[in-house]
C-alpha cells in the first residue's frame, strides 16, 4: 500500500496544499464580506457565482486537458486561483468580488478534474479503493486544516487572503516537478439529465436538494456563527466541527444503506436533517460556543451524507460503463442547483434573520423527504445494489468511483 501510494504522493500533496487554501478562503470571504458591510443576499450571490464559474469549468476542463495536458492545465489554473484571491484583498466591492468568485470557480473546477482523472489513469481496478479512499481523506484534512488556519488572523486585513494565495503558488511545485506520465484525455462523456432522471428520480432530486441546501450553508454558515457572536477562533471551530460530522458518518451510513433501500436512508437522513435545521433555528446556541460545535457537527453528520447517498442510488440503477456518465450528469445537476441555493438562502437570512438559513435547509430536506417517500409508495428497490462510496465535500467526481471498472492504465508500481 506504500508503494501505491508514494507512486501517487505528488498528486496528494497538491490537493492538500490547494485544498488547505480552499477551506481558508471558504471561510474568510463570508465573514469578511460580512464585516465590509456587504448586503446578506450580495454574500449569498458570491457564493452562487463561485458555483456559477465551477459549472462552466465542468465544460472546459476536458477540453482544456485535451489541448495543452494537464501540467499547463493545473499550472494555469492554479496561477487564476491565486490572481483571483489576491485580487479580492485589494478590490473590496461587491461587483469585484462576485466576479472574481466566479473566476476562481471556473479555474478551481479545472484543478478538480484534473487531479481525478490524472488518479484515475493511475489507478487499475485492485488499486482503486486505495486511492480514492486516500484522495478522500486529503480533502477532508485540507479543508479542515484551511478552517483552522482562518483564526490565525484577523480577518479584516489583507493576512488570510494572502496565505491562500501562498498555498495557491505552493500547489504548482509537486506537480511541476512530478515525473508522473500524464495520461491520455478521456472522452467527454454525454449529459442527459432527464433521461437520468427518468432511470432515479430520488438521485436526481437529491443532488438538487444538496445544491440548494448543503452549499448554502457552506457559504453562509461562517455569516450565521459571526451573528451568534463568535470570534475569529470560533468560527473556525464551527466549520471545522461541520466538516468533521460529515466526514465521520458517510461511511457508517453508506454501509447502512448497502443493506436496506437506499431510499429509506435518504429519506431517515433528510427527516432528521429537517428536524435538526428547525432545532438550530429556533434555539441555536445562543453565542455558547461548546452547545454550537456540537449542534453543527450533528448537523453535518445528518446533512454530508446526502449527496454520496443520491449518486450510490443512482448507480444501483444504471451499469457500471455508464458511471462516468451518470456522475457528470449529477455533477451538472448538482451545479445549476448550487448556483440558486446560496443566493436564496441569504435572501431568507436578509428577511427573517441568520437563524432562517436553517428553516431554509429544512425546507429543502422536508421536501426531498416528501419526494423521496412517494417515490417509496411508487416504485420498487433496485434489482442490483452498487457498494455505497463516499464522496469528498469539493469534487468533480466523474471518475474517482471505487465501484467502476477503470479504463486501462499504467499498473502502479
Amino acid at each position: 500500500m506504500v508503494q501505491k501510494l508514494a507512486s501517487i504522493a505528488a498528486i496528494l500533496f497538491t490537493t492538500l496544499i490547494f485544498l488547505v487554501g480552499n477551506g481558508l478562503l471558504g471561510t474568510l470571504i463570508p465573514v469578511r464580506a460580512h464585516l465590509e458591510g456587504f448586503a446578506t443576499v450580495t454574500i449569498g450571490v458570491i457564493g452562487s457565482a463561485y458555483f456559477a464559474g465551477f459549472l462552466i469549468g465542468c465544460f472546459t476542463g476536458p477540453r482544456w486537458l485535451a489541448r495543452v495536458g494537464h501540467v499547463r492545465t493545473f499550472s494555469v489554473c492554479a496561477g487564476i486561483c491565486a490572481a483571483a484571491t489576491l485580487s479580492q484583498s485589494i478590490l473590496v466591492n461587491e461587483v469585484s468580488w462576485i466576479f472574481l468568485r466566479g473566476l476562481f470557480g471556473f479555474a478551481a473546477a479545472n484543478i478538480y478534474i484534473t487531479l481525478e482523472s490524472w488518479l484515475n489513469d493511475r489507478a487499475k481496478n485492485e488499486t482503486r479503493g486505495v486511492i480514492f479512499s486516500s484522495y478522500l481523506g486529503v480533502n477532508f484534512a485540507g479543508l479542515m486544516i484551511g478552517q483552522l488556519l482562518f483564526a490565525t488572523a484577523k480577518p479584516s486585513t489583507f493576512v488570510l487572503f494572502s496565505m491562500a494565495c501562498i498555498f495557491y503558488a505552493l500547489c504548482l511545485i509537486p506537480v511541476g516537478l512530478t515525473d508522473l506520465k500524464q495520461p491520455v484525455p478521456a472522452p467527454v462523456p454525454k449529459l442527459r439529465p432527464f433521461r437520468l432522471f427518468k432511470i432515479s428520480p430520488v438521485g436526481v432530486a437529491g443532488c438538487i436538494a444538496v445544491g440548494l441546501a448543503n452549499n448554502a450553508v457552506w457559504t453562509m454558515a461562517p455569516v450565521y456563527a459571526q451573528a451568534e457572536g463568535l470570534s475569529s477562533g470560533g468560527v473556525a471551530l464551527f466549520m471545522v466541527a461541520f466538516t468533521l460530522g460529515g466526514m465521520l458518518v458517510q461511511l457508517p451510513v453508506g454501509r447502512l444503506s448497502d443493506h436496506i433501500d437506499r431510499r429509506w436512508v435518504i429519506a431517515g437522513t433528510c427527516a432528521l436533517a429537517a428536524v435538526a435545521g428547525v432545532l438550530i433555528g429556533l434555539f441555536g446556541g445562543r453565542g455558547n460556543l461548546h452547545v454550537m460545535l456540537i449542534t453543527i457537527g450533528v448537523f453535518g453528520v445528518l446533512m454530508l451524507p446526502l449527496y454520496a447517498l443520491s449518486v450510490a442510488h443512482a448507480n444501483d440503477r444504471i451499469p457500471r460503463q455508464s458511471f462516468v456518465e451518470a456522475s457528470a450528469t449529477l455533477l451538472l445537476i448538482n451545479s445549476i442547483a448550487s448556483v440558486i441555493g446560496p443566493t436564496f438562502a441569504a435572501a431568507v437570512m436578509d428577511r427573517f434573520g441568520a437563524p432562517a438559513l436553517f428553516f431554509f435547509t429544512a425546507a429543502v430536506h422536508t421536501m426531498m423527504l416528501v419526494f423521496t417517500l412517494l417515490r417509496l409508495s411508487a416504485r420498487g428497490g433496485a434489482q442490483v445494489k452498487e457498494p455505497f462510496a463516499p464522496l469528498p465535500p469539493e469534487s468533480t467526481a466523474l471518475e474517482l468511483d471505487p465501484r467502476q471498472a477503470g479504463p486501462k492504465a499504467e499498473e502502479i508500481v
